[in-house]
């Protein structure tokens, strides 16, 4: 399974996590929009594996402040606090250069657990995927 099946998944709980009646609003700016159509923003950048699939570290985020804006730090960095509490963007800051190999099968594992926990989110939301 590739990793692309993994964030795909997570992706999608985290916004329907973030959201309420299908919309989220956006954790930099504060934009609302349909879950659909938000990102899921990483904090700490995805590219840092020990955190890519952290649901501390990803949140509902807009399109424009994710990708145009390179998730909008400074606006992340308050929200982080205000959300999670302080020491949290410390604690995430310090983590992200643990090694951390997923192999295909940890992969599949992270696919499974996030596709049944979106599919569970959704049924309870009242969203259809």
């Amino acid at each position: 399974m590739k990793i692309a099946t993994a964030d795909k998944w997570f992706s999608l709980f985290i916004r329907l996590r973030d959201s309420e009646d299908g919309v989220c609003n956006c954790c930099t700016c504060g934009k609302m929009g349909y879950w659909k159509n938000m990102d899921a923003g990483h904090f700490v950048n995805r590219q840092f594996k020990a955190l890519r699939f952290n649901e501390k570290n990803v949140n509902a985020q807009c399109r424009h402040c994710n990708r145009f804006c390179e998730g909008n730090g400074a606006e992340y960095s308050l929200f982080m606090i205000k959300k999670y509490g302080a020491g949290t963007v410390e604690k995430l800051i310090a983590t992200k250069h643990i090694y951390t190999k997923m192999g295909s099968f940890e992969i599949e594992q992270i696919a499974k657990y996030y596709r049944e926990k979106a599919k569970e989110l959704a049924k309870q939301k009242g969203i259809k995927l």
